[in-house]
Parts: C-alpha cells; sequence; structure tokens
C-alpha cells in the first residue's frame, strides 16, 4: 500500500514546521546567550529539543510504515522537509557551542 500524495504533504509540512519552530529556539538561545543570559539560552535550547522530538516522531512514523512494506513517494516537499530537518539540527548544534563560547567569553572578561 503506497501512502496518498496528500499523507506525505501533511506529514511534510509538519516535519518543516516543527523543524521551522526549533531552528528558531536555537536562534533566540544565541541571542539570550550573547545578552549573557546563559539560563534562559539553555532553556530556548529545550524547546528546540522538543520541537525536534516532534519532528523525529513524525520522521520515524514514515521510516516504519516503508519497513513494513509501504511504499513512500518521495516528493520535493519530502525531500524540503528532510532538508529543513537536517539543517535546523545543525543549527541547534551550532547554538550550544557558541552558548559555551559565550560563557566562556563572559567568564574571562569578568577576570580582567
Amino acid at each position: 500500500m503506497t501512502q496518498s500524495n496528500e499523507d506525505i504533504q501533511m506529514l511534510s509540512f509538519n516535519i518543516i514546521l516543527h523543524a521551522g519552530n526549533a531552528r528558531s529556539f536555537a536562534m533566540e538561545a544565541i541571542w539570550l546567550a550573547k545578552e549573557a543570559k546563559f539560563t534562559e539560552a539553555r532553556e530556548k535550547i529545550a524547546e528546540a529539543d522538543n520541537e525536534f522530538n516532534e519532528a523525529h516522531h513524525i520522521q520515524t512514523k514514515l521510516l516504519q510504515n516503508e519497513a513494513s512494506g509501504e511504499s513512500t513517494n518521495v516528493t520535493v516537499i519530502l525531500v524540503h522537509a528532510q532538508d529543513h530537518l537536517m539543517t535546523s539540527m545543525a543549527v541547534k548544534d551550532l547554538a550550544k557551542e557558541m552558548i559555551d563560547m559565550y560563557e566562556k567569553m563572559e567568564k574571562l572578561e569578568a577576570k580582567s
């Protein structure tokens, strides 16, 4: 059985939604870290992680369906959704590093 294009579109748009939310939270975390608001920045990373969990649940559903023999039509929107998810994950990973970097800079400046 093949999932309908409408089903794939809906799942894809939901991945894009959650990945976009996660990316926004990660960017907010960077801006907060730049203002030395490290606790709040890490809270934004936690919010990003929650959004990624939602996106991963959808992605996992697609993978499980395909693994059980249900074919998936690979559409441009699905490829875009996967790309959006992966680039958003990279932004979050960099945001975590930048929070640590800003925190280290803050401590070094306080010693001066």
